[in-house]
């Protein structure tokens, strides 16, 4: 087994899901890069497993995949791991770690647009499912992306199901800036650590 040079650390299993779904489809084998994406089972744990990778213990170099609104905890785990410089949100992204506006399924559902992800839904035989939620009395009045986000996480392995999914849907210029970000940053990582020898 390659020993991972770079590790992108992510909330969750969907999150990990999506970024080798969308490596793959940019023909990147990430083990063979030297790049691990590690699920942390939720933003809380970002000290823990930053901590065992990052500068304090393994040394490898660090990215991420987050939600904004728990952007605040993501700094203070990475600064009680030892990078102190993502106490400033402004050089989150320098280090590595990347923001969805609100969490991977809605940048998937916006980029993918109502009618995509509907059309993902359908083709995956799921579509009376759906139909049976968005008809429920407390989900009448909610938006129809706001159904999508809710079908995405109502059953367990559903969202890392749609995850693999609804990135091989997405055409080439539709795909979240995040997730690229994120693929960039530990390519450039690569890079740098080949060049460098180190």
């Amino acid at each position: 087994m390659t020993t991972p040079q770079a590790v992108v650390l992510v909330e969750g299993n969907s999150d990990r899901v999506a970024l080798q779904t969308l490596a793959a489809r940019q023909g990147r084998d990430l083990v063979a890069d030297g790049v691990e994406v590690v699920a942390m089972g939720g933003v809380t744990n970002t000290r823990a497993f930053a901590t065992r990778f990052g500068p304090q213990e393994l040394g490898l170099r660090l990215a991420g995949l987050y939600d904004l609104p728990e952007e605040d905890k993501l700094q203070r785990g990475l600064v009680a791991a030892g990078l102190s410089a993502a106490a400033d949100r402004d050089r989150l992204a320098e280090l590595g770690f990347f923001a969805c506006t609100a969490d991977l399924e809605d940048e998937l559902v916006r980029a993918l647009g109502v009618e995509g992800v509907e059309a993902v839904i359908e083709a995956a035989g799921e579509s009376s499912s759906l139909r049976l939620l968005a008809g429920m009395p407390a989900q009448r009045s909610w938006s129809r992306e706001a159904v999508l986000r809710r079908f995405l996480g109502v059953r367990s392995g559903r969202k890392a199901r749609y995850a693999a999914l609804l990135v091989e849907a997405l055409e080439p210029g539709r795909v979240p800036e995040p997730l690229t970000a994120v693929l960039a940053h530990v390519t450039e990582v690569r890079s740098a650590t080949v060049g460098g020898r180190r």
